[in-house]
């Protein structure tokens, strides 16, 4: 094989179609574009969302709904997690780095401690917000909490 005698596989490269060529073409008169309409005229172009004089989709379906730009999003986390990432680690003070390194959040993710689980050591727990039922089950097993 050398480069003056490479073709191409057969059947993967096809005729450009030529309309617009005669009668004896095949594709004159019409060329392909069927019978009047705006698709048969040069310069149509569809505009997203027309639906032929038909009232669109997006003006059909009324709008609801409410998106509060002020909403801080947390990522929740247990006090039963802290509880065993604090026995596995050995620690006495959990802080948001131990959490990013332990897989729980990423880095710009904020934290709110609930209390579901159980939580059986005495932990100094760091987080951004905590549930009420938390911050007393921290204390209560004789932790205590910093918001940061």
């Amino acid at each position: 094989m050398e480069l003056n005698n490479i073709q191409p596989s057969v059947g993967s490269v096809k005729d450009k179609k030529r309309v617009g060529r005669g009668p004896g073409s095949g594709r004159g008169g019409t060329s392909t574009r069927g019978h009047k309409g705006a698709k048969s005229r040069s310069g149509y172009k569809n505009k997203i969302g027309f639906e032929g004089g038909q009232m669109p989709l997006q003006r059909r379906l009324p709008k609801f709904g409410f998106k509060n730009i002020n909403r801080v999003e947390y990522k929740a986390i247990n006090i039963g997690d802290l509880d065993t990432l604090a026995a596995a680690k050995g620690l006495e003070k959990v802080t948001l780095d131990d959490l990013r390194a332990a897989g729980f959040i990423s880095r710009k993710q904020l934290v709110k401690i609930l209390a579901n689980g159980t939580i059986t050591r005495a932990i100094a727990v760091e987080a951004n917000a905590f549930s009420e039922a938390a911050q007393k089950a921290i204390e209560a097993a004789g932790g205590s909490i910093a918001k940061v």
